[in-house]
């Protein structure tokens, strides 16, 4: 299925968009359009901003007037959400503004379709709020861990968070249930690395040729063996606190990726237990700062381990 602008045609920039380079708009606005074809026509002067040519990291200002010639885009098949089945999603809201929504994502579910899925919780917002003109995902949880998940409901406030990221001024903490006695508090400070094998799969790996990650570790409540502890990500790479609770010699019970321990049999419940718990930054003078409940299969899994752990816990409020 395809789109067509079979005549040039004139945008004009509001002020949503003043300051974004001008690849990365484009990328959006003509969705389903090769990037490399969008650097050629930047390239050869086909898309000129105000009559003239421009270079890929052109920053828009408000009332920028674009030429975008005739293209042909290529639309995705949208998959067919059945509604009646997510509108739970709605309940899960932790916070909303005008900017964004902070959302308690549910475990299993993926955050978008791709990799052998055909839709996620963006798509399902944006189904159940189709009057919404922009809705896009801040950052990414694994389809298996539950918790804290930004949404931004503006061009702007998606690339001030971005910033927030980039210098690591948004605060994460997870929860993890792990194998064995956790005595102490430790820094892992190693190097990840992604891997894609024969199957198609992505791990990762600590390896002096990765990336430098670091995570703290602090454990919380200790149930013989296993250990409820808080994980501080540092940076922000595809599977730390995973990849480095393992390095520790803790694997996150439920983890089939990661270790040996699939799940807790004698309990009858299998989910990876790693929950984004906690989620701080600051927008526009104000500090915010969100929790996301554990989940039922969460808690009822610590309290048929030592039910005396919600005691100790009342301070974090979890």
């Amino acid at each position: 299925m395809v789109q067509q602008f079979q005549q040039v045609t004139f945008i004009q920039i509001d002020t949503e968009y003043q300051g974004q380079r001008i690849d990365n708009f484009l990328f959006t606005y003509l969705k389903g359009l090769p990037k490399t074809r969008v650097y050629r026509l930047l390239r050869k002067g086909e898309i000129r901003v105000n009559k003239k040519r421009v270079k890929p990291n052109y920053r828009l200002l408000a009332n920028d007037q674009l030429r975008i010639p005739p293209v042909t885009l290529a639309i995705k098949f949208e998959p067919k959400i059945v509604l009646a089945q997510y509108q739970f999603i709605e309940n899960r809201v932790i916070y909303e503004n005008k900017r964004w929504l902070v959302i308690n994502k549910p475990q299993g579910l993926a955050v978008h379709g791709g990799s052998g899925q055909s839709f996620g919780l963006i798509e399902i917002l944006r189904k159940l709020r189709s009057q919404a003109s922009f809705l896009e995902l801040v950052h990414r949880l694994d389809k298996a861990t539950s918790g804290c998940l930004l949404v931004a409901k503006k061009n702007s406030s998606l690339r001030f968070i971005h910033q927030l990221l980039r210098d690591k001024q948004v605060n994460k903490v997870y929860l993890a249930l792990v194998a064995g006695d956790w005595a102490e508090s430790c820094e892992i400070n190693q190097p990840l690395q992604k891997n894609i094998l024969s199957s198609g799969e992505r791990m990762v790996t600590v390896s002096a040729q990765g990336k430098a990650s670091i995570t703290l570790f602090k454990p919380l409540y200790r149930f013989g063996n296993y250990t409820l502890v808080q994980a501080y990500p540092k940076t922000g790479r595809t599977h730390q606190i995973r990849v480095h609770a393992k390095y520790a010699g803790h694997t996150i019970i439920g983890d089939e990726k990661y270790g040996n321990i699939n799940k807790i049999e004698q309990l009858a419940i299998k989910r990876l237990f790693l929950h984004a718990f906690k989620l701080e930054f600051a927008d526009q003078e104000q500090t915010y700062c969100f929790k996301a409940p554990l989940d039922d299969n969460f808690t009822n899994l610590l309290d048929r381990l030592d039910i005396n752990w919600r005691q100790s816990m009342k301070s974090l409020a979890i």
